[in-house]
């Protein structure tokens, strides 16, 4: 009886181990899931989702962001990100914040030791500079290669502004 008991437990925790295997794994976070759930973002999810950029940022890509901290945007002039927020600027919130993206999924190793004119989702370049540590326009990425199943992002201390 005790040899039946352990063959029918072995029998089940193998095919419960099969089955677990067999299970679909669960989707890798894609850009805006990881902006979603680190506070660092909290202005610029708020600013995506004001903007309707949440499907665009949710889609296939892939997409390289730099991501401005919630301290880049309290450093733009008092009211600036509460006047961009407004429906009536969602034309000039878009620009700046597609103004951050570029097409294809670019990591830090790609851009060091280059300086690069990049066109954006926007329209417009960016020069990045990885010749010591990487700058895009005015802004010091912080922390870089966070990877996400759409895309990279590129943790910058600066909004960047295109002209």
């Amino acid at each position: 009886m005790n040899r039946r008991t352990l063959l029918t437990t072995a029998a089940a925790v193998a095919t419960a181990g099969l089955v677990s295997a067999c299970a679909p794994m669960a989707s890798e976070p894609d850009i805006v899931d990881i902006a979603a759930s680190n506070d660092q973002f909290s202005t610029l999810v708020a600013a995506v989702s004001a903007a309707d950029l949440v499907d665009t940022l949710k889609g296939d890509g892939p997409f390289t962001v730099f991501a401005p901290t919630n301290a880049a945007f309290e450093a733009l002039p008092d009211g600036t990100v509460e006047t961009l927020l407004k429906p009536e600027n969602k034309d000039q919130l878009v620009s700046i914040l597609t103004y951050h993206v570029v097409p294809g999924a670019v990591t830090s190793d790609q851009l060091a030791g280059q300086e690069l004119r990049v066109d954006t989702v926007q329209g417009q370049a960016v020069h990045v500079d990885g010749t010591d540590g990487v700058m895009v326009d005015d802004a010091t990425v912080t922390q870089a290669d966070i990877m996400a199943s759409n895309g990279v992002i590129h943790v910058i201390d600066t909004v960047l502004l295109p002209d």
